[in-house]
């Protein structure tokens, strides 16, 4: 009989479909594997790349100590096994960091859980008593001691539950003593109010042009003639100097090349003390203090966010794979970081824009910790988080002119990973930043103020000219040097190049200086120029133009290098130490004598490292990129900022200054904390779903 045309058919519609849909099924598994594959593959090739970087700051150092004659075409066998050895390390750490991420533990499995089991019998001997022999020997000791004398019996569970009762006990207090912000507040006071009391400001050259800029305005502003633009005259706006293209006609005295807020405000604080105590002095202490203060402020309320966590409730502590507040051992190292460390002591009362910038930065730092761990569910920022975000930011820009490269970037960032508070980034974000940068360029542009001097941006490029000035002047062609005379002297260039430092080369400083910057005749023109002399000439000597970019900058990836201009320079410069009228009579022997053990601490091999920027940086960067392995895109918003500020070190005039490195050391120790707590969090997922 022959069947219905459906019942025919069915079978032979049906039966493909059910093979087609599990081979479309393999396919797609198929392609995610290997797009899983290829993601993983550019993840560790990122690590790879910065553990190149790492490890060639590192095997150049030597070839580059020697100021003389250094240069990479010397590489060696010894080079060769510095780098080797330092990529070993390098990678080695970032291994380390994934596999503690992935599986908890370092070590294999069955050292892991020997360690484990010691750990928590040795913490556990701290509520146990006495084992039953000591008891017993003890009651013997007793009944053959007929006077009654009591004696102590030493015994090692005894030393190990003592020690552990002390560190349970130091553990409890110092949590109870940090888990408010008012406690932090006071913690941080306490131990820097020796810092202003004794050492009262730290300073630098920055500051008194700060000062003198004022003064001059001032003098205009109250009628006082004073020279402008000439030959002879020195004003100044020729010690940093600016192009004189850039001088409105109408003579103007403020500038922003040490950023015009600070300006103001340093040099209004420095006019009021000496027109009420006949000094600077005073209103550079005031300056100061206040600083002392607003960092005691920034610290306090970042290590509470990090460290405390006060936006979780009940629910969501209970919920979460680590304690809502940080362990005492946490608290410790990240307290004792800012209390010790010479970068953090220092900074404090340093009144030379980064480090104003720096404890901004790690307010800020900490506001977007917040806004992370509130990402899911969204949660409204605070009143109070919400002023801090618009405050920090107006600090960051008004210390920094690099601050609204960085901003502007996040504002992108975070729009993008963070839609539902568009508002909140938009009123803490953008509009301080138009409101402080685009004031600032208006100013500029009504010829209110000058701005700041395109040259100051270009270290890099200078560095490699005057290098091969110096090394190779025939290495530079006619065409170049056409193009390069009408805004550099060569032969000036060349005898004023220093590897660790472009300010020479700019020409900046008092009137005894190497005019190798042309900035009285240079035009607009001329500086279009420059960057054709510039490419002619890297093309022309490309190993003494690589030279002079490792050279400028290798010191910030070296965790060997010394730093060129530590924040201890600033303590005890001769700015405070001899030009100062009273400042240098207050505890002048003991402000040396803290600069001196700073710097002597800083030198001892590996124990001294953690006194220097560049230490910080290397492991911040190594971090990264482990974070970047996990996939942690949202933790990795937040730390952009961190990655753009070593870029930052890498155009910056100088080697391995320690004040560019300030933000990234002050919130290391809450990166490697975020860092932790995300991999708690992951090994709690994973074993949930098992």
């Amino acid at each position: 009989m022959r069947l219905p045309l459906t019942d025919m058919t069915s079978p032979a519609i049906s039966k493909p479909a059910a093979v087609a849909e599990p081979i479309v099924s393999a396919t797609n598994s198929r392609s995610h594997t290997q797009l899983a594959r290829l993601g993983t593959i550019a993840r560790w090739t990122l690590a790879v790349l910065a553990c190149l970087w790492l490890s060639l700051c590192t095997a150049v150092g030597p070839l580059y100590w020697d100021f003389e004659t250094g240069t990479i075409a010397h590489w060696n066998w010894a080079n060769t096994a510095i780098f080797i050895g330092s990529f070993v390390i390098y990678l080695g750490i970032i291994v380390i960091l994934v596999r503690l991420a992935k599986i908890g533990r370092i070590l294999p499995a069955k050292l892991s859980k020997r360690w484990s089991a010691a750990d928590q019998r040795f913490f556990a001997s701290a509520g146990s008593v006495e084992s039953t022999a000591d008891s017993a020997t003890a009651a013997k000791s007793e009944a053959g001691n007929p006077k009654g004398k009591i004696r102590f019996r030493i015994s090692p569970h005894l030393i190990v539950s003592s020690v552990a009762r002390a560190l349970l006990f130091c553990n409890r207090w110092i949590v109870r003593g940090t888990n408010r912000f008012w406690k932090l507040l006071l913690v941080f006071f306490i131990g820097w109010l020796w810092i202003p009391t004794t050492l009262l400001a730290a300073f630098g050259a920055d500051v008194r042009s700060q000062i003198r800029e004022f003064s001059w305005a001032w003098n205009q502003w109250t009628g006082l003639k004073q020279p402008y633009i000439g030959f002879f005259s020195f004003v100044p706006m020729d010690i940093y100097p600016t192009a004189h293209y850039m001088w409105p006609s109408n003579p103007t005295y403020l500038t922003d090349q040490h950023n015009i807020v600070l300006t103001l405000i340093y040099g209004a604080t420095a006019s009021f003390s000496r027109y009420v105590t006949g000094s600077n002095d005073a209103g550079i202490v005031v300056l100061a203090a206040l600083q002392m203060l607003f960092a005691v402020f920034c610290c306090a309320a970042t290590a509470h966010r990090f460290l405390n966590r006060p936006w979780m409730n009940a629910t969501a502590a209970a919920d979460s794979a680590t304690p809502q507040q940080a362990g005492g051992l946490a608290r410790f190292l990240i307290l004792l970081f800012f209390m010790v460390c010479p970068l953090a002591v220092f900074s404090t009362i340093s009144l030379t824009k980064s480090p104003l910038f720096a404890f901004a930065f790690v307010w800020w730092f900490g506001i977007w910790y917040e806004l992370t761990q509130t990402w899911k569910p969204s949660v409204k920022l605070p009143r109070h988080s919400f002023i801090a975000f618009i405050v920090s930011t107006s600090v960051m820009l008004i210390s920094a002119k690099y601050a609204w490269y960085i901003i502007a970037l996040q504002i992108v960032l975070a729009i993008i990973a963070d839609r539902r508070r568009w508002a909140t980034y938009v009123a803490a974000l953008l509009i301080p930043t138009v409101l402080i940068h685009g004031g600032i360029a208006y100013a500029i542009s009504s010829n209110m103020i000058i701005g700041g001097d395109p040259i100051e941006s270009r270290g890099v490029q200078l560095q490699m000219i005057a290098r091969v000035a110096q090394r190779n002047p025939d290495g530079i062609s006619d065409e170049a040097m056409k193009n390069l005379s009408p805004v550099f002297n060569k032969d000036q260039m060349a005898d004023a190049y220093s590897q660790q430092d472009a300010d020479p080369v700019k020409s900046s400083g008092i009137q005894a200086k190497k005019v190798s910057y042309k900035w009285r005749t240079v035009t607009p023109d001329d500086m279009a120029n420059f960057n054709k002399a510039w490419l002619d000439i890297v093309k022309d000597n490309p190993v003494i133009a690589f030279d002079a970019l490792m050279a400028k900058c290798f010191g910030y990836f070296n965790v060997t290098d010394q730093p060129y201009v530590s924040m201890g320079y600033y303590v005890s410069s001769d700015y405070v130490q001899k030009n100062s009228v009273w400042i240098k009579s207050y505890n002048h022997d003991w402000r040396e004598h803290i600069a001196a053990f700073a710097k002597s601490w800083g030198l001892i091999p590996v124990l001294g490292w953690p006194t220097h920027g560049n230490f910080y940086v290397v492991l911040t960067l190594l971090f990264g990129a482990a974070e970047v392995i996990r996939r942690r895109w949202l933790t990795l918003m937040t730390h952009i900022p961190l990655l753009l500020l070593m870029g930052v070190m890498i155009t910056a005039p100088a080697n391995n200054f320690e004040r560019h490195m300030l933000p990234v050391a002050f919130v290391f120790g809450f990166v490697v904390l975020t860092y932790w707590r995300e991999s708690r969090a992951e090994l709690a997922k994973a074993t949930d779903h098992r």
